[in-house]
């Protein structure tokens, strides 16, 4: 589950955490893309002060390094030709990742087109892979994988009008060895166990539980994502 530092509300925060643990959640991931508050380490603090699962940051910038944390996903954006996003805030987090004992996981970070303009192209200010071009994102990550990333993030963003597509996980997944997380304009259970079922090993859900975070929900989504792991096991 993902908690949006600059969305989610504080004082529901040991609330959420203690039903989406008890409804089968296996991790936080905290980040944003626009950082309009100081809230990422509360946020982060509270999933470490209120459960054991992980609390991952999923950072936009170096300015989302924070101590609270038990792991960070160290993005680098592959899909585009921003080196601001390739390079430079790799540098300027790192040494704060250092200094805060922080887990850094190497991971290839790749927009794939969602049907509408995301914050997180618009802040990156690169465009996505297009929805119908499996082979440009399926080797992005293989190059990503090459180059030492330890997974690969297939990412449709924030408020996308629809998620990576199936084809794409599938193709994806078969081409490269290490996990590969999806995220982004998954709105029901089914559409998070089709993408498992084609290979993701980790599926994000944010935005749909800052709207309706129903235990019930969480815990259908909980349920999809890993019967459907059952599943792609079992093949």
């Amino acid at each position: 589950m993902l908690f949006d530092p600059d969305r989610v509300d504080p004082d529901r925060l040991p609330s959420l955490i203690a039903r989406s643990v008890e409804a089968g959640v296996d991790a936080f991931l905290v980040g944003t893309s626009l950082l309009m508050s100081q809230n990422t380490n509360e946020v982060a603090k509270a999933v470490k002060d209120n459960c054991d699962v992980p609390a991952i940051i999923f950072p936009g910038s170096n300015l989302q390094v924070v101590p609270d944390a038990d792991a960070i996903l160290f993005l680098s954006l592959i899909s585009g030709r921003n080196p601001h996003f390739l390079i430079t805030e790799q540098v300027l987090g790192a040494p704060m990742v250092r200094e805060y004992g922080i887990e850094p996981i190497p991971t290839g970070y790749m927009l794939i087109e969602s049907g509408t303009h995301t914050s997180v192209e618009y802040m990156s200010d690169t465009q996505p892979i297009p929805r119908s071009k499996p082979d440009i994102a399926k080797v992005h990550a293989l190059a990503g994988e090459y180059l030492g990333m330890k997974m690969i993030y297939l990412e449709a963003g924030s408020g996308a009008e629809m998620p990576v597509p199936v084809e794409i996980v599938r193709e994806t997944a078969s081409y490269v060895s290490v996990p590969l997380i999806v995220g982004g304009g998954i709105r029901n259970p089914r559409d998070a166990a089709e993408r498992v079922e084609a290979g993701a090993s980790f599926i994000v859900i944010g935005n749909h539980f800052e709207e309706r975070a129903s235990d019930e929900l969480i815990a259908e989504f909980a349920d999809a994502i890993h019967t459907g792991a059952r599943s792609e096991a079992k093949l």
